[in-house]
């Protein structure tokens, strides 16, 4: 069990890379001032077809006769391949035929999301690098994120299922490495972000010849909401 008088985990003292100015500033490409919403899939008093569908009405009675739904989503998993498209289909066939639910891809399909992370350029070579997700059991789920790691030259490890955070770190410490950069790829923190943290402390007492940095998950930023934007835009 984890103490809370635990040290808080070291932070990377390399920086972030620098993000890019967006191609195409949000108030350029939004030539108007569309109606937005959001709904949440858990932890919601009303389930999220109840959500698409109100959403629905109030763009209905705005004169839209379209509603693009953006699933804030990093992988591909069960949740973004059937319980939001099930939902959907619900939500749809309450509202008939008078408004459209159109269901774009995913945030992390989008190809520059891997901007948002530190990058090696960044991270001095003699430090390795863990990039942790939540992971998916979904056949297929963490393909992205192991394709991302490669591109990092990090090792791939999830919250959820193997290969484990711990795992990770001791094979890259049984390699000789003396620091490590642990690289969260969430959109935001959380929960889980949390508890990433309160654990980091654990592997350093395991491994207290190594030098173990946390950085932060990717954060609301114009790059992020300019993705977003791209996804939505036909």
């Amino acid at each position: 069990m984890l103490e809370e008088t635990q040290p808080a985990p070291v932070r990377l003292p390399f920086g972030k890379v620098k993000l890019q100015v967006p191609r195409h500033p949000l108030r350029r490409v939004m030539k108007s001032s569309p109606l937005v919403g959001t709904a949440v899939l858990e932890l919601a008093p009303l389930p999220l077809h109840q959500q698409i569908q109100r959403f629905g009405d109030r763009a209905r009675s705005a004169g839209y006769s379209q509603v693009k739904i953006l699933p804030l989503f990093l992988l591909p998993g069960v949740h973004v391949m059937e319980d939001i498209p099930a939902e959907l289909a619900i939500a749809q066939n309450a509202l008939g035929e008078s408004i459209h639910l159109s269901l774009c891809a995913h945030l992390g399909s989008h190809p520059r999301l891997k901007t948002l992370l530190t990058l090696s350029a960044k991270t001095p070579p003699e430090v390795a690098k863990v990039l942790i997700s939540h992971g998916s059991r979904r056949p297929g789920g963490n393909q992205p994120v192991e394709a991302i790691a490669q591109h990092l030259r990090a090792a791939p490890a999830y919250w959820s299922v193997p290969p484990s955070l711990e795992s990770q770190v001791a094979a890259l410490v049984e390699m000789g490495h003396e620091a490590i950069a642990i690289l969260p790829y969430f959109l935001f923190s959380g929960g889980i972000t949390d508890a990433i943290a309160r654990y980091v402390p654990h592997l350093a007492q395991r491994f207290p010849h190594t030098h173990l940095y946390l950085e932060n998950p990717i954060g609301s930023n114009a790059e992020l909401a300019d993705i977003a934007v791209e996804l939505l835009l036909p």
